[in-house]
């Protein structure tokens, strides 16, 4: 077995350095000798020769030439920790059960329910409002996110093998992040433009069109894809034993340079926008529990009161069981790996952030109950296109004359008098 003073690399030392070395390795030898004999176990086993890995006889030796005459002491002490956590094997059998069950639920309810939105604004819902603009592209990024599920819920069943090849590891991650940010963004334009028409009505109407919606949503599309291109650099695969691997950050090696880019990307994309909600539903609320003087300002106020207090009640449901948990972990688990914890810490942190990842996926089954239960004419319009499809036909010897295009009541003739009762339009 060899000890850290049978170096090879001896002879390419200068004099002066090979001599500095052995004094240095004579006085050692001579301290290790004595507090063997007079101290425990546990001490005397910190200077016993012991296996050094390479690369630390080589910083050893760089250290020598340029001078460090402490070199031998300082490196002595962090030999363990960072080893031992860049060897860290974390325990996730957990997650071959739990990510691609929950990916499929998501991957199922997520493309029905966005799709049905997706064909409610596009054919259903014109001419659009602002805020149907910004819930169409909320829909949209949904819809991108659980197209790409099925090949994560492979991934996760096969046990962390990834055959797919890295541009699709590099695609399916830059969709998950793609979604999660512009969610956030697409919530934040919602709640403001739902502010505006609470607390500046007069100015909104005059201000705020569809067309400044399409504008401020392109904005966020391209400021995403921006902040998100380095994520397709980071991301990459790598070979672990017979498996692929699809990292859903970086290889190690790069791994603190990732996390400094992504907790930018995480204030820019979460903090400030989810500030910003905050503050826009605390101006919305004190609003809101002003009374309202006169009945026809009461009677439009409390359809209005009911649709943003359902907006808040959503909104904040989202960000509380998707959002922050997801980045409270996250956070949690990059700064305990840049900081070498313990393994067994990092697989405490390591279970929690796995579990909030398929939260953060859930919103894309949550954002289309904000449309039915906060979007403008989405719940009527929506049953009254199902209730259409569900309907019978009419029976052949029901015959009744059209209602001319004027204004001027006209009564109906039927041959069937039964049916009158039932055949008067709804106003």
């Amino acid at each position: 077995m060899e000890t850290i003073w049978n170096i090879p690399e001896l002879s390419r030392l200068t004099p002066f350095s090979q001599i500095h070395l052995s004094c240095q390795h004579a006085v050692v030898r001579w301290c290790a000798g004595h507090l063997f004999a007079a101290t425990s176990k546990a001490i005397s086993e910190q200077f016993i020769p012991f296996p050094f890995p390479s690369q630390k006889m080589n910083a050893i030796l760089d250290s020598l030439q340029e001078g460090n005459k402490s070199v031998l002491f300082t490196t002595l002490a962090p030999v363990g920790d960072r080893e031992h956590n860049k060897s860290c094997r974390f325990d996730e059998e957990f997650k071959y059960i739990l990510l691609p069950v929950s990916y499929s639920i998501v991957c199922v309810l997520g493309l029905l329910l966005n799709s049905v939105a997706l064909w409610m604004f596009l054919f259903k819902m014109r001419p659009w409002n602002s805020s149907t603009v910004y819930m169409f592209h909320l829909a949209l990024s949904d819809t991108l996110y659980v197209l790409s599920l099925p090949t994560l819920i492979y991934y996760y069943a096969n046990r962390s093998h990834w055959p797919f090849g890295v541009a699709l590891c590099k695609i399916v991650r830059f969709l998950f992040y793609a979604n999660l940010y512009c969610s956030i963004l697409f919530l934040t334009c919602i709640s403001v433009h739902r502010y505006l028409g609470i607390c500046h009505p007069i100015r909104s109407l005059a201000k705020v069109k569809p067309r400044h919606a399409h504008a401020v949503c392109a904005a966020v599309w391209a400021a995403v894809t921006a902040c998100l291109v380095p994520n397709l650099i980071f991301v990459t695969t790598t070979q672990r034993d017979n498996d692929t691997l699809c990292h859903d950050t970086t290889r190690p090696e790069d791994f603190e340079e990732y996390v400094v880019y992504s907790s930018a990307v995480m204030t820019l994309l979460f903090g400030i926008p989810f500030l910003v909600i905050m503050v826009c539903y605390y101006l919305m609320a004190r609003a809101l529990c002003r009374p309202r003087r006169g009945l026809a300002s009461r009677q439009h106020g409390a359809s209005s009161r009911k649709k943003s207090i359902k907006l808040i009640v959503v909104v904040l449901v989202v960000f509380a069981l998707c959002f922050v948990p997801f980045h409270i972990t996250r956070t949690l688990y990059y700064t305990y790996r840049v900081l070498d914890a313990d393994c067994v810490v990092l697989n405490i942190v390591n279970f929690a952030y796995k579990i909030t990842r398929p939260l953060a996926s859930v919103n894309s089954c949550i954002d289309p109950i904000l449309y039915f239960l906060a979007g403008d004419h989405y719940r009527s319009k929506l049953m009254q296109a199902f209730s259409r499809r569900t309907q019978t036909p009419t029976r052949s010897n029901d015959y009744t004359v059209p209602r001319p295009p004027n204004n001027h009541d006209i009564a109906l003739i039927y041959k069937n008098p039964d049916l009158k009762a039932c055949s008067e339009p709804v106003s």
